[in-house]
């Protein structure tokens, strides 16, 4: 006969094997979800434009940041993070990625927003690259299982462009 030891073990061993198995099938079951995302960003005033004394240019801009984001939103989501970003090609770089806003969504009922702010994080270049530049603001965020792997997606916004004078 089997051991008190052998029985424990094998209730455990199977115990394991069922969570594993109903942890896949949850992380699989997003992998049905085809979420629909919606998003428009407005650049209402461009608040300075100036060169700094190092060189480097530097904007303020007023936004409003509007999003629907509730599809993202399954039994298994933990949280969304999302951060608007503008990027734009130089002669050195052909991606230049600024971080202008972000944030964290808790729940499906914070996922439909409007926000009217300036930019978070400073929209530095370094050097004189700015004057005149056309730049795309991209809406990214990154999807937060409670189980499973993070789903990263984006959605882009061409036809900005900055002046060509310093304010």
């Amino acid at each position: 006969m089997h051991s008190f030891g052998n029985r424990v073990n094998a209730v455990l061993i199977f115990a394991v094997t069922i969570l594993a198995l109903m942890c896949a099938m949850a992380s699989l079951s997003d992998n049905l979800n085809s979420p629909s995302a919606s998003a428009q960003v407005q650049v209402l005033k461009i608040n300075w434009f100036q060169k700094q004394p190092n060189g480097n240019d530097e904007v303020s801009m007023t936004l409003n940041i509007s999003s629907d984001l509730q599809s993202l939103f399954t039994w298994n989501t933990k949280q969304v993070f999302v951060f608007l970003a503008a990027e734009y090609e130089t002669p050195k770089n052909s991606l230049n990625q600024i971080s202008l806003w972000d944030g964290i969504i808790p729940s499906k009922e914070h996922a439909d927003f409007l926000i009217h702010t300036s930019n978070k994080h400073r929209f530095i270049d370094q050097g004189s690259n700015l004057r005149g530049k056309e730049f795309n603001l991209t809406l990214h965020w990154h999807v937060m299982p409670k189980i499973g792997k993070m789903f990263v997606d984006k959605l882009v916004m061409p036809g900005y462009r900055l002046p060509e004078e310093y304010r």
